[in-house]
């Protein structure tokens, strides 16, 4: 109840581009998240030294394209979801965690072998950081972004729709 759990830029950008988010809290909370990811990262490459340097981070095993579009789908997905149970009152707290970890998950098991399964710009930058791995790493800034916008427009645009159509 305190940060809406905000731990994804991408998240973060499109709540604000949806007038969700004022962009003054953003201007906090995206650096909060780099330095988050940057840690969290610092942490594994403390605990798991020796182990291969590129631990965590994400690099596509399909062309850069293939990749960008499972990023941008992936990252619809998880938004359309987060922006349907985090503006919709209907939506109850725990059910909401539910429903976005389960999307998660779901996401990570379409996407986890093809790309990583990212759809978060915080969570490649971290272990990019540490690894010093940036081969292709703008398909993990890029695709998040264009999908976490998708996904809160695609959902505004069907509740809009089922608004207009209960009040005929």
């Amino acid at each position: 109840h305190l940060s809406g759990a905000h731990i994804n830029p991408a998240v973060t950008m499109a709540f604000v581009a949806t007038r969700h988010f004022p962009i003054r809290e953003a201007a906090w909370y995206v650096p909060a998240q780099l330095i988050g990811a940057v840690a969290a990262a610092g942490l594994l490459d403390l605990l798991w030294a020796g182990t291969p340097a590129g631990l965590g981070a994400t690099v596509p095993s399909v062309g850069v394209w293939s990749a960008l579009t499972y990023e941008i789908v992936l990252t619809a997905i998880l938004m359309f979801v987060i922006t349907a149970v985090a503006t919709d009152t209907r939506a109850v707290g725990a059910a909401a965690a539910i429903a976005i970890g389960g999307t998660v998950a779901l996401d990570s098991l379409f996407g986890g072998g093809v790309t990583g399964a990212s759809m978060n710009p915080a969570r490649s930058f971290g272990p990019a950081l540490f690894a010093n791995q940036w081969t292709d790493f703008w398909i993990y800034i890029v695709g998040p972004l264009i999908g976490a916008a998708v996904g809160a427009v695609g959902y505004m645009r069907v509740r809009e729709s089922a608004q207009a159509a209960s009040e005929r």
